[in-house]
């Protein structure tokens, strides 16, 4: 359930939960703070069910590929790649 393929959508993957996640991060949060921004939306603006647990998946996927970054309070924030690729 990582990728969409025939049979999985989109937003049904952990890649379109990340990109949820990354919308979403326009300032640093906590993990509890994503997961009840998009319990929030979940089922209006979000056609797909996700469990915390695919919450905590996508983001360990968005760590491994280095577009988030987390802060020593816990706190987790965008990685600035634009800015890393292009220096």
């Amino acid at each position: 359930m990582l990728l969409p393929d025939k049979h999985i959508g989109f937003a049904e993957s952990l890649i379109g939960l990340g990109a949820f996640i990354l919308e979403d991060l326009s300032r640093p949060l906590d993990i509890d703070t994503l997961w009840r921004n998009f319990e929030k939306v979940r089922g209006n603006q979000f056609p797909a069910f996700h469990s915390f647990d695919n919450m905590i998946l996508a983001v360990d996927m968005l760590f491994a590929i280095g577009a988030i970054n987390l802060l020593a309070d816990g706190q987790i924030i965008r990685s600035n790649l634009e800015q890393e690729l292009c220096a």
